[in-house]
């Protein structure tokens, strides 16, 4: 049996893979169990964040990835692994080709990186792809014309900002705040305010479900769980939609200031063409309630969630694998 070519995006917080003549098959958390005892991978995915905070001393839950890069190759290549071999069929004669997309500032160790997990997890003829170029063409963008397009692609770990044109990028700017920041940035305003302790998962389901860069109808507080800090017991607290959106505040300045960076370097003709068709919002952090409003607000520019905005990398990276050979394609690392 010869394995069909897969398309990765390799997300700080998700991984997603994309089965050519398929679609997207599969969308896991990037998280793996170990147990520290003999380093033995116990699971993988959901089954493994089902575990994060709630796990004995001898079974830690790891995200291997980190601020969009590798932080444990090890654990990174038994989890590609363990998703290639559950999505495709490898063996001896089997190796599929597979598109991975990266952050556009990944440096050449972690590119390495990247490429020697996926060799060690079966695949042959890698090929690494720029996240924002991915998103772009995911998103339905038309990247391969003489016109600019303009995608803000807010991950797990980073947010990628590119101007693309004519299949090339022409400037992008990658800065290390996204989901995780935002998750952190809450636990933090939290601990300040409240005097309570709350955990990841806590902070990811406030971001989801109250999270706002701008005033919304209908806003209502939401109570959470969290240890207090003066006494160490239990405590359930309750917390705003605005005092959220103040814990957000600066993080949301720094992608705004990432956007404005990559304007400022676009030439002129390729600003006239982003002022006309705006900028399209991808991934996770697209979701957030008004952030878009927020960017159009800040640059004067019209802005635009793009459909089914989690999946656009893997899709743009599945539409890699669907180009002939012949094709002309400017925006990979090689």
């Amino acid at each position: 049996m010869f394995a069909r070519d897969i398309g990765i995006d390799l997300g700080t917080a998700n991984t997603l893979v994309y089965l050519k003549g398929k679609g997207v098959v599969m969308r896991e958390p990037s998280v793996v169990a170990v147990d520290t005892r003999n380093d033995d991978v116990l699971a993988v995915g959901t089954q493994a964040k089902d575990m994060l905070g709630r796990t004995p001393g001898s079974i830690i839950a790891v995200r291997p990835l980190r601020d969009g890069v590798i932080a444990d190759f090890d654990i990174t290549a038994t989890m590609l692994e363990r998703f290639i071999r559950s999505t495709t069929h490898t063996g001896v004669f089997s190796h599929p080709k597979i598109v991975i997309a990266l952050p556009s500032g990944v440096t050449e160790v972690e590119r390495r990186a990247v490429e020697d997990a996926a060799e060690s997890a079966g695949g042959r003829n890698i090929e690494l792809m720029e996240e924002p170029m991915a998103a772009a063409l995911g998103a339905n963008l038309p990247v391969f014309e003489a016109v600019g397009s303009m995608v803000v692609d807010i991950g797990g770990g980073t947010s990628e900002v590119a101007v693309i044109s004519y299949g090339d990028i022409v400037h992008s700017c990658s800065v290390r705040v996204a989901g995780d920041k935002f998750d952190e940035a809450i636990i933090a305003f939290i601990k300040k305010n409240h005097n309570v302790s709350i955990g990841e998962r806590t902070a990811e389901d406030v971001k989801i479900l109250i999270g706002s860069a701008f005033p919304y109808e209908n806003e209502q507080p939401m109570e959470i769980k969290g240890r207090n800090l003066a006494d160490g017991m239990p405590l359930t607290i309750s917390v705003t939609p605005a005092e959220i959106r103040d814990a957000l505040t600066d993080s949301f300045a720094i992608i705004i200031d990432a956007v404005k960076q990559t304007l400022e370097q676009t030439p002129p003709e390729l600003c006239a063409d982003i002022l006309d068709k705006g900028i399209v919002l991808t991934g996770g952090g697209a979701l957030i309630r008004g952030l878009d409003k927020l960017i159009s607000r800040e640059t004067n520019i019209p802005v635009y969630v793009a459909e089914n905005p989690l999946d656009c990398v893997v899709l743009g990276t599945g539409k890699r694998l669907e180009m002939t050979e012949d094709q002309d394609y400017f925006g990979d690392y090689e």
